[in-house]
């Protein structure tokens, strides 16, 4: 607003009729300036304009931005050339239209009147120039943007997309496809468009199952993931269900020695399911802890937090994995974390072989479409799901159709019941 008062203010002085100022909002500078030039007329001139934040039902459809143009009819914007006096103009066509004299040739020249230089403010002239970048980048977007509208029905269903919070550019491109593969009779029905894109997403998962555990032949199965996200709570969910339900075999190895608290949390619930724990701290005591439990069928790892972005830690982290030979590794994921952190903790994780993906929080999030991102992003298979704390009950097996149906909102992420069935 400073700036506006600003610009206003620098070129006052220069109207040479009463100043009207008014305000255009459109999604494309084209836009923008064609609403000027028909309220305003030709002779209009810009005063300022910027990206503002878009109204929530134009930023679903044309993006989260808008532009803003402040245009007035009464305003004379300044040139930077010198501009010719009359007198300059006049002389100068006489001159030309007949000789000079001889006296008139010695005779000192009159004086030409000096131009009044136009000085500009650092502020404006910095508004003038980010205005012609501005206009620059609008124009490059707007020939590479498809100005097709559509109908509503899939509209609703690219709203719908945005709402479960599904990016942008991935709502887009699920709505465009589905435009393109759908017929003409189809594209007015809001129930076929949702099942169409929710092929679409089902296309996109894959699942691995549970962890198969085979009597008689050892299994290790770790977990990787940054800290907070669940993974000493998964592991005792994992245990109690292969332990009480499935009568396995099963041993606890804990290397998150980092924090106190989850090796005595850890040590609780193998002493309650009755289930042997060994804790190390290098990579060596790990080849021997696995070495002492070679006997058991289940051999769960959870591992200490590590952040995606320690370098060091995630190769400390690869050194306990090699050593323990783990069979497959478990990406734990917090259900409420952005896309975009999701995508870098996916990527950053698969130097330490991460065969799977387990989200959790599933209860605290109140969308599921970022989860969408980072699978389609990371192209690794989901393996399980949790949704509380509640040891074992809050688990379930990932499914292709259940996790599909929760992205698109059509599921809710709390059915213990069902849960326990699957497992």
């Amino acid at each position: 607003m400073e700036d506006e008062k600003l610009a206003i203010a620098t070129f006052q002085p220069m109207c040479a009729q009463p100043m009207e100022i008014k305000t255009y909002r459109a999604a494309t500078m084209h836009e923008a300036l064609a609403m000027v030039r028909r309220d305003l007329g030709p002779d209009a001139a810009v005063l300022q304009a910027r990206e503002v934040p878009a109204s929530r039902f134009w930023g679903r459809l044309l993006g989260s931005r808008q532009i803003e143009v402040t245009a007035s009819l009464g305003v004379n914007v300044p040139s930077r050339f010198a501009k010719v006096s009359q007198a300059d103009a006049a002389s100068g066509s006489l001159a030309g239209a007949r000789k000079p004299t001889a006296l008139a040739s010695q005779a000192p020249p009159p004086p030409s009147p000096q131009p009044v230089p136009v000085v500009l403010s650092k502020e404006v002239q910095g508004q003038l120039n980010s205005l012609q970048t501005l206009v620059e980048q609008l124009c490059r977007q707007a020939r590479g943007r498809d100005q097709r509208d559509l109908p509503d029905a899939l509209f609703r269903l690219y709203t719908d997309l945005i709402e479960a919070d599904v990016s942008e550019e991935l709502a887009r491109s699920l709505v465009e496809k589905v435009r393109a593969e759908a017929p003409d009779a189809e594209l007015a029905d809001p129930v076929l468009l949702k099942a169409r894109v929710l092929q679409l997403i089902e296309s996109e998962i894959r699942v691995t199952g549970p962890i198969v555990v085979t009597p008689g032949r050892r299994r290790l199965a770790a977990l990787v993931g940054p800290t907070g996200v669940g993974k000493t709570t998964t592991i005792a969910k994992l245990a109690a269900y292969f332990r009480l339900k499935q009568r396995r075999n099963v041993g606890l190895i804990t290397v998150d020695t980092y924090r106190i608290a989850a090796v005595e949390q850890l040590r609780t619930y193998a002493d309650i399911i009755d289930l042997p724990m060994q804790v190390v701290s290098t990579p060596r005591e790990m080849r021997e802890a696995v070495k002492r439990m070679s006997g058991l069928d289940l051999i769960l790892l959870d591992t200490a937090g590590r952040s995606p972005k320690d370098d060091i830690k995630i190769q400390e982290l690869k050194a306990f994995l090699t050593e323990a030979a783990a069979d497959e590794v478990h990406l734990v994921l917090s259900s409420v974390a952005s896309a975009r952190v999701l995508e870098q903790t996916a990527e950053r994780f698969a130097a330490v072989g991460a065969t799977a993906i387990i989200f959790t929080k599933l209860d605290e999030a109140a969308s599921f479409g970022n989860l969408f991102s980072v699978v389609r992003a990371s192209r690794l298979p989901l393996s399980y799901l949790t949704n509380g704390q509640n040891v074992p009950d809050d688990i379930e097996i990932a499914r292709v159709d259940r996790f599909a149906r929760l992205i698109l909102g059509m599921e809710t992420a709390c059915r213990n019941e069902r849960m326990r069935e699957d497992l």
